[in-house]
């Protein structure tokens, strides 16, 4: 573990045992290291499509850690551009289906829906914020990527990324418990002081 603004960073390895997650908690800092997914909206669409004609997926969903991301192209001599988060919502009429056939983790940057966190709840997975803006910081911790499927997406095409200490804070917990009520409820009960 690595200390992280007064809390200790839990360390996770990608892809995410649900055992490895249900003792994270709202609040909690984690350091994701292994292979993660980046996937969009636009991708998430042809998922389920393919889920819906019984179709194989391109990567196994088992414990697998979606990114809400869609990478800029590379510098030279960089695995990958700017990956910062883009806001989740987008993606909330397709993440139960996915959580219900085993994905682990998502990362983006928003609320969720009530669907979604029931979802998570139900399978024990867990949603996790990363920090908008700060694209570049979190490219550093990318060590290889490559195409998976959706090339013709460009930038929101289907990437995996081989990651180390990627950092994320645990915005919805396994069980249902959400970063954003807890923020918004301490906030509140600070004004009645």
């Amino acid at each position: 573990m690595e200390r992280k603004e007064g809390k200790m960073a839990r360390r996770l390895k990608a892809p995410l045992k649900k055992e490895d997650i249900k003792d994270v908690r709202a609040g909690d800092p984690v350091l994701i290291s292994g292979l993660i997914y980046t996937a969009r909206d636009a991708a998430h669409k042809r998922l389920v499509e393919m889920l819906e004609k019984n179709q194989a997926l391109p990567f196994p969903l088992e414990e697998a850690v979606i990114y809400y991301a869609g990478p800029t192209p590379a510098k030279p001599g960089q695995p990958i551009g700017s990956a910062g988060p883009t806001t989740s919502y987008r993606m909330d009429p397709y993440a139960p289906r996915l959580l219900d056939l085993g994905l682990s983790a998502m990362i983006g940057k928003g609320q969720r829906s009530d669907q979604v966190k029931e979802a998570i709840r139900r399978n024990g997975g867990v949603y996790l914020g990363a920090i908008g803006g700060a694209g570049a910081l979190i490219a550093g911790t990318v060590k290889r990527a490559w195409i998976v499927a959706f090339e013709d997406l460009g930038p929101e095409a289907i990437r995996a990324l081989e990651v180390e200490d990627f950092p994320a804070t645990v915005v919805i917990d396994s069980q249902g418990n959400d970063l954003y009520e807890i923020g918004r409820k301490r906030y509140l009960d600070s004004l009645s002081l």
